[in-house]
């Protein structure tokens, strides 16, 4: 079988998505990180729309990429000029490139409508377009916008404006489900069709409108097409494009077709992270492959079977694409549970200890309550040590006490928190403000455990989430309180539960600050 080579588009396509954006050093990095991963184009922007675009095709030439290929995207010229006089065409050229990659109209409903010119005229476009830029760039590619809906609308034509790229001399003709409304049932057929008219190698690009850019993709790949386009995390305009992050490990593990190596494989969950993390947004955990839920197990039945053989649960090993294997406590835990956390935490429980009946019991009890350990591990690991009787005891709080003042309607309110701690034989107290009554404990905590363990400054604190639980009580209801807090070596996720939001808050703090001190030693 041959080689299907991945081309990726996060940086122009997937910045098409709402919230994403990336600075140029950003897509610097994104291309290198790629590149790691195997991937073999890099679709760095549109050189002819923005400046951002133009200053990363002059920055990436001085980076060293092991095997992929940097490659510009445009559009085929405007009607009544010629390519050589066609600012986007030349702004392409002059951009240096590997390869460009230029899309061009195949519905003929778009031609008349869009570009309002004769179908022989777009045929013309294409054809110029192509060839001018085949006599200055190494490789270049066709995408054939919105060739699917072309297709079912009118497929003479459709199959025409592939020809013309072809009598071009263009490198490869990718298919484009442009409006992501395709479903996979459809693709054999025109892809058949598209095979008996043209003999350029195909690639597919697809939107997931449909919910199917990535069955789509695979799809075509069964029936021959050797070039498949995407973005990391399907980032992308709309519903996003077809995702890189599922396609590769299907099109290897369970396609086994050639694209990238089992190492490469193995970085894509940190790649995905990476790449969330430079767009400012929260990954989304119950991504397929790479998410933090792909290979998370919450029933007891579950856990007891994965530990003897994973695949009973698993599609295939987490290690292949970096992730790892999770097991959740909640109400529905069994004792395999608890012992293949205990596991994790690196804390030796047996499971005919009495312990781990009383942890089990403890956390029902304590989720009865309103508790919720499964975005709150660092909170569980706390619990199971307590337990066990080997949590050290690092400091305890005297009390607490937080004011609010607000001393004129058009002003913001004030926040002081003050706290007495015990560490040792001394007491610390001391105060501080903050961005609200939270903030404000948060900091005065740190203040007064700074001096003692001074690893605390390295702390910061992530998210923060509050949840009233359905009591019906009103105001007076129950909330919980999910902290994530982090260091440079890691994240942790604390609760806390109370009908008192402060005192909630104040719970899942004092577990982070705890967990960040056992971790440490």
């Amino acid at each position: 079988m041959s080689l299907i080579r991945l081309y990726d588009t996060t940086l122009r396509d997937g910045t098409q998505a709402e919230d994403v954006s990336f600075l140029v050093a950003d897509k610097i990095h994104i291309a290198q990180k790629l590149d790691e991963l195997g991937i073999h184009y890099i679709e760095g922007g549109w050189p002819g729309s923005n400046p951002k675009d133009i200053a990363f095709f002059k920055d990436v030439k001085k980076v060293r990429l092991q095997q992929a290929k940097i490659a510009a995207f445009g559009s085929t010229r405007r009607a009544k000029t010629t390519p050589d006089k066609d600012n986007n065409i030349r702004t392409l050229v002059q951009a240096e490139p590997d390869v460009v990659t230029i899309f061009g109209k195949t519905w003929d409903f778009h031609v008349r409508e869009a570009l309002r010119i004769s179908l022989e005229e777009n045929l013309e476009l294409i054809f110029d377009s192509l060839e001018y830029l085949k006599k200055n760039v190494g490789e270049v590619f066709y995408d054939a916008e919105h060739f699917f809906d072309g297709y079912r609308a009118n497929p003479e034509y459709a199959l025409k404006t592939l020809k013309a790229a072809e009598e071009a001399g263009v490198d490869c003709i990718i298919l484009c489900d442009t409006n992501g409304g395709t479903l996979p049932h459809q693709l054999p057929e025109i892809i058949a069709a598209v095979k008996n008219t043209v003999k350029t190698p195909l690639g597919i690009h697809t939107h997931n409108d449909s919910e199917c850019a990535v069955a789509n993709s695979l799809v075509a790949v069964e029936h021959g097409i050797i070039h498949v386009q995407g973005t990391i995390n399907g980032f992308g305009e709309r519903c996003g494009n077809a995702n890189l992050c599922s396609i590769i490990p299907a099109l290897r593990l369970k396609m086994g077709r050639e694209c990238v190596s089992d190492e490469q494989l193995s970085r894509l969950r940190p790649l995905s992270r990476y790449i969330y993390e430079l767009a400012n947004m929260v990954p989304n955990k119950h991504q397929p492959y790479v998410g933090n839920s792909a290979f998370a197990h919450k029933g007891g039945v579950h856990v007891s079977a994965i530990q003897r053989h994973p695949e009973t649960y698993e599609h295939i090993r987490p290690e292949k694409v970096g992730n790892v294997t999770r097991v959740l406590v909640s109400d529905l835990s069994g004792r395999s549970n608890i012992l293949a956390k205990a596991e994790e935490f690196n804390i030796n429980l047996d499971s005919k200890d009495p312990v781990t009946l009383e942890i089990l019991e403890n956390l029902k009890e304590m989720e009865n309550k309103g508790y919720q350990f499964e975005g709150a591990e660092a909170s569980f690991e706390l619990l199971m040590r307590k337990a066990l009787g080997n949590l050290r005891h690092y400091f305890s709080v005297i009390g607490f006490r937080v004011i609010d003042t607000k001393r004129h309607e058009d002003e913001k309110p004030l926040s002081e928190a003050t706290v007495q701690v015990k560490v040792g034989g001394k007491i610390e107290h001391t105060a501080a403000e903050g961005n609200g009554p939270v903030n404000a404990l948060d900091n005065a905590l740190r203040k007064a455990l700074e001096n003692f363990y001074p690893q605390i400054k390295e702390m910061k604190l992530l998210d923060y989430k509050v949840r009233v639980l359905p009591t019906g009580k009103g105001t007076a209801s129950i909330t919980r309180v999910l902290i994530e807090s982090g260091d440079k070596l890691g994240r942790w996720g604390t609760v806390g539960v109370s009908d008192n939001i402060i005192d909630a808050s104040y719970h899942a703090l004092i577990d982070a600050l705890l967990y960040k001190l056992i971790k440490d030693q």
